[in-house]
C-alpha cells in the first residue's frame, strides 16, 4: 500500500532524459530504442561488432586484428553513440553519479565470462589534477558495485597515471598510443597484490584501446596472470 503511494506521488522516471516510464530504474522507449546494445556475440578483445561471418572462438574485430590487444579477452556493453554516449557523458562530466550502479548492473552479463572467482576488478586510474577537476573516477564508481555483483574483490587505487595526458578526441591511433605509452604504473603500495591475479579492467569507453593498452601492461609488469576488460561503450562501427 505504502509502496503504491509512494508511486502516484514520485512515479518511475527514465534514468537518463525524466520521461515517465512503468519500471523502476530503466529507460524511457524512446532512450532504449536509441540504445546501441551489444546483443550478440563480438569481438573477443573488445566485444565490437565483428563485420563479415567470422564468429569462431577467436573471432576478432578489423582494430584488434591490426593492432593486437596486451590483454586476453574482452568485452562491451552498447556502441558509444545516442543513447550511450549521453549516458557516458552524463556520468563523466554531468555529475549523475546516481547512474552507475544501474550502468554498472548493465555491465555484469558481459563481465560474467571474463572473472571467475577471485578475479581482481581494477578500474582504470585518471590522474590527479583531471580527479580534482571532475571530483570523482568513473571507471571506479563503475567497478564498486560490478565487483559487488560477481563478487569479487575491487582495487580502485591498483594503479596510477604518472603524467596528465590532453584531451585525445582529435587525435589518431598513432598518436594516442604513443601519448599513454608507459603513462600508466602500478601503485607501490598495491603492486604486490597484482602478482598472479586475474584481473579485469574496467572503464567507460573503449576507442582505440591505447588507455587499456597502457593499464594491461602496467598489471603484466606487476606480475599478473591474466589481463581482460569490460567497458560501458565501445566506439566502432555497426555491422
Amino acid at each position: 500500500m505504502l509502496q503504491a503511494a509512494l508511486k502516484m506521488i514520485f512515479p518511475d522516471q527514465c534514468l537518463l532524459c525524466g520521461a515517465l516510464t512503468d519500471c523502476a530504474n530503466g529507460l524511457c522507449p524512446g532512450c532504449w530504442r536509441d540504445t546501441p546494445f551489444l546483443l550478440t556475440r563480438g569481438c573477443v578483445l573488445c566485444g565490437a561488432p565483428i563485420l563479415g561471418d567470422e564468429d569462431g572462438t577467436d573471432a576478432r574485430c578489423d582494430e584488434c586484428h591490426a593492432d593486437g590487444r596486451p590483454w586476453d579477452r574482452g568485452a562491451s556493453v552498447m556502441l558509444y553513440r545516442g543513447t550511450a554516449r549521453r549516458l557516458v557523458m552524463a556520468i563523466k562530466h554531468g555529475d549523475r553519479l546516481d547512474l552507475l550502479p544501474r550502468l554498472a548492473a548493465w555491465m555484469v552479463p558481459k563481465a560474467r565470462p571474463l572473472a571467475p572467482p577471485g578475479t581482481l576488478i581494477v578500474p582504470v586510474p585518471i590522474h590527479w589534477r583531471r580527479l580534482l577537476r571532475r571530483r570523482h573516477n568513473q571507471a571506479a564508481g563503475l567497478a564498486r558495485p560490478l565487483a559487488a555483483a560477481l563478487d569479487c574483490p575491487c582495487l580502485p587505487d591498483a594503479l596510477i597515471r604518472l603524467r596528465a595526458t590532453p584531451l585525445q578526441r582529435k587525435m589518431t591511433h598513432e598518436e594516442r598510443a604513443a601519448l599513454q605509452l608507459g603513462s600508466v604504473a602500478p601503485a607501490p603500495l598495491w603492486r604486490d597484490r597484482l602478482k598472479d591475479q586475474n584481473i579485469l579492467l574496467v572503464d567507460d569507453v573503449m576507442t582505440t584501446g591505447a588507455t587499456l593498452a597502457a593499464c594491461a601492461a602496467a598489471c603484466y609488469a606487476a606480475g599478473a596472470r591474466e589481463v581482460s576488460v569490460v567497458t560501458l561503450a565501445r566506439v566502432a562501427r555497426a555491422p
